[in-house]
């Protein structure tokens, strides 16, 4: 007889979604405010300790971590050659002027970019969305109508990629897939539309039957607890902006984002 033995489950899979997405938004603001590579560093280098502390696994740290780099290398690559030059000019070709000033903006958009995204992808890694739903209705307080429109919403697009592919199929079974590849997207693209559309007002038309939206307020069936995690969450988020603050203002490098 063979026993079946759930696993563990990581400690940030336990924190109400609510806590996540409160604490991504508190390090966002706090971030946008300057554009400097002080204070987007010293952020980065504190949320990665946060990570750690909340044992998100090496492997998605590793994997969702690359792709963040190469879209965060994207933008700065882009400030490099596009940036507002100033200072010393290294290249010039045209449109392309790559000075001091736009180095060093675009190492800062870089860093950034990677501090913010950073927490925003992490903290949702093992964060269900029914579990975010249940959050949003008991602790935000949000109409219920909205938040269950969400998560029907949500859990429609996990089906888009299986209805892409079963276009394809019916496009070869029919023999239209085997030449014009770029026009065949645009008019799968469209179908896949066509079909998101009248599968979201099937099921919009469902929910109102089954009375989702007929009372200001409904009762849940699983509680959203929030409590020492999550405040402790929440305040890390503060901590972080205010250190990643505090060191660049007392660098120098503060540079609000509106004196620009």
């Amino acid at each position: 007889m063979s026993t079946v033995v759930d696993a563990p489950a990581l400690p940030g899979a336990q924190i109400n979604p609510v806590a996540k997405l409160s604490a991504a938004f508190i390090i966002a603001v706090g971030l946008v405010l300057s554009v400097d590579w002080v204070s987007a560093s010293t952020a980065l280098v504190l949320e990665v300790i946060l990570l750690a502390a909340m044992r998100v696994p090496l492997g998605s740290l590793r994997n969702r971590g690359a792709i963040l780099v190469f879209a965060a290398a994207l933008t700065a690559v882009t400030i490099v050659l596009y940036g507002e030059p100033s200072g010393v000019v290294h290249w010039h070709f045209l449109l392309i002027t790559v000075s001091d000033g736009s180095i060093t903006l675009a190492l800062a958009t870089f860093l950034r970019v990677l501090a913010i995204a950073l927490p925003a992808v992490f903290l949702f890694i093992d964060t269900d969305p029914t579990e975010l739903a249940d959050g949003l209705g008991q602790v935000l307080r949000l109409p219920a109508r909205f938040v269950l429109g969400a998560l029907a919403g949500v859990r429609m697009t996990e089906l888009l990629g299986q209805d892409w592919r079963y276009l394809g199929y019916a496009r070869r079974a029919r023999g239209v897939a085997d030449h014009a590849r770029v026009r065949r997207a645009a008019g799968q693209a469209f179908a896949l539309l066509v079909f998101a559309v009248r599968r979201g007002s099937m099921l919009a038309t469902a929910m109102e039957a089954r009375g989702f939206g007929a009372h200001p307020t409904r009762t849940w069936a699983r509680p959203s607890p929030f409590g020492r995690r999550e405040i402790a969450l929440i305040a890390s988020g503060f901590v972080i902006v205010a250190v990643a603050i505090t060191t660049s203002v007392a660098t120098g490098h503060w540079n609000f984002i509106g004196s620009r």
